[in-house]
């Protein structure tokens, strides 16, 4: 399973960025080869529809989990067509949201 999450920053112990379209970082975790990779929101700057085209990189990662503070309307009317779980009100770092993830 391929899991997206949005990022402060590049390492595990970065918190958690609160927003999805305009994230700093989009961190995804392959729980099958338990593989961690993260980098910076292409579209974090964008001047409009930075949620949609976000939503479409977390696609084109195949990923099936998102974990947020919070995905506007339109970025998970998107992920939404491709049955992409959402899981918004995350906080904490990466690393814990991983760990609880595992259990």
């Amino acid at each position: 399973m391929k899991v997206v999450i949005t990022s402060s920053g590049l390492d595990l112990d970065s918190a958690i960025d609160p927003k999805f379209g305009r994230c700093a970082y989009l961190a995804l975790f392959d729980t099958d080869s338990n593989t961690f990779n993260a980098t910076a929101n292409p579209f974090q700057d964008a001047r409009g529809g930075a949620g949609t085209q976000t939503a479409q990189w977390v696609l084109n990662q195949n990923a099936t989990v998102l974990l947020t503070g919070h995905c506007g309307p339109k970025a998970s009317a998107v992920l939404n067509t491709e049955n992409i779980r959402i899981v918004e009100g995350i906080t904490g770092t990466v690393r814990e949201v991983l760990a609880q993830l595992a259990h």
